[in-house]
């Protein structure tokens, strides 16, 4: 009887047991970020593609070839086959960006023991226009919004800057654009002793408070209101512009795509139309009531990673003055409003939903 009982218990745990072995095994490589995201110093690059039927016909599914190429820190050259095509969906379409953004596909064998050693396929945000150096500008601002995040959190996706040199293998001159590479879904749950969770929606009570706080308040300090920790677009999978992460108990949302964002100011970008703003540079806070308790909280992590922040913004090869003042002067606002107890209740606890 009770060997019956020790079966039935041991065939019932099983999932379970499954589940903690991989988030052990998760946790032990937990904090091993990739060669690519282990460093945040700028990479040269090169990419040699049919640029002109890449922005002409904006493959979505079928992949055109190109080669990658980058000089290691001894000075020698590496250079890998490479493909290609566009992906996004808004800075995909022809009248937004004339140069869409680019999904990179390497073959992974070939790249084992270099830089791109881990890497498979990787997002890269790109310039929009080729003509109007303004949106390089917008390339950085949008790039330091990920770097801030990743002061503020591990749970966060990995990014690198590149300065790469675009080389048309159909007879446009080379010119040299900055751009950046996002770490790849699947490598971060390994990273943080994560899973990445695939829903058709959440339920706040699912996710981790913490997170969800520190996330609102960040999306408040950099202001984007285009996203959810909970929902995803009319058929889409959960979340929009977040992705879920979770093991044995709540979830973690880690929010990526911040070119919406007043951080960021991109031309083309519109207010979210839930809310009664006129331009994307005014903010709103989108945290829940029942989390307003732990706001103070948060709000001390981020005043302890103030000066980290703006050393960010001081820092950032490439970003021309006009620019780096206005970052920093949107920054300036959030704090003041962090500083003061009357503003923190006007603008966040009060707005709360």
């Amino acid at each position: 009887m009770n060997n019956k009982r020790l079966l039935i218990f041991s065939t019932a745990a099983l999932p379970a047991l499954f589940l903690l072995i991989r988030v052990t095994a998760s946790a032990q490589e937990a904090g091993a970020a990739a060669p690519l995201f282990d460093a945040h110093t700028i990479v040269d690059v090169s990419i040699q593609a049919p640029l002109k039927t890449l922005a002409r016909k904006r493959p979505d599914e079928e992949y055109l070839d190109g080669t990658f190429s980058y000089s290691e820190s001894d000075g020698s050259e590496r250079s890998f086959d490479l493909k290609l095509r566009t992906r996004g969906r808004y800075r995909r379409q022809r009248s937004t960006c004339p140069f869409p953004p680019v999904r990179l596909n390497f073959p992974k064998k070939a790249v084992e023991g270099s830089l791109l050693d881990g890497q498979d396929k990787l997002k890269l945000v790109t310039h929009c226009h080729t003509r109007r150096d303004s949106y390089e500008q917008l390339v950085l601002r949008e790039y330091l919004a990920y770097r801030i995040l990743q002061t503020l959190t591990d749970k966060s996706f990995g990014a690198r800057l590149l300065r790469i040199t675009w080389v048309d293998t159909e007879g446009d001159e080379p010119f040299v654009r900055y751009g950046f590479v996002i770490e790849d879904d699947d490598d971060i749950g390994p990273r943080i002793g994560l899973q990445k969770l695939k829903s058709n929606g959440l339920s706040y009570s699912e996710v981790d408070p913490g997170q969800t706080n520190l996330i609102n308040v960040f999306q408040f300090l950099i202001g984007n209101t285009d996203y959810s920790l909970v929902r995803g677009p009319a058929g889409d999978d959960c979340c929009h512009n977040s992705v879920p992460f979770k093991a044995a108990g709540p979830v973690f949302p880690i929010p990526y795509d911040f070119d919406f964002s007043g951080l960021v100011d991109a031309p083309y970008a519109e207010p979210n139309p839930q809310f009664r703003i006129r331009s994307v540079t005014t903010r709103v806070y989108r945290g829940r009531c029942f989390n307003n308790e732990r706001l103070a909280d948060t709000l001390a992590l981020f005043e302890d990673k103030k000066a980290e922040i703006y050393g960010l913004v001081a820092d950032l090869s490439g970003l021309d003055a006009r620019n780096r003042k206005a970052v920093t002067d949107y920054l300036d606002d959030f704090y003041e409003i962090a500083a003061d107890p009357k503003k923190i209740e006007k603008e966040m606890t009060r707005e709360c939903t």
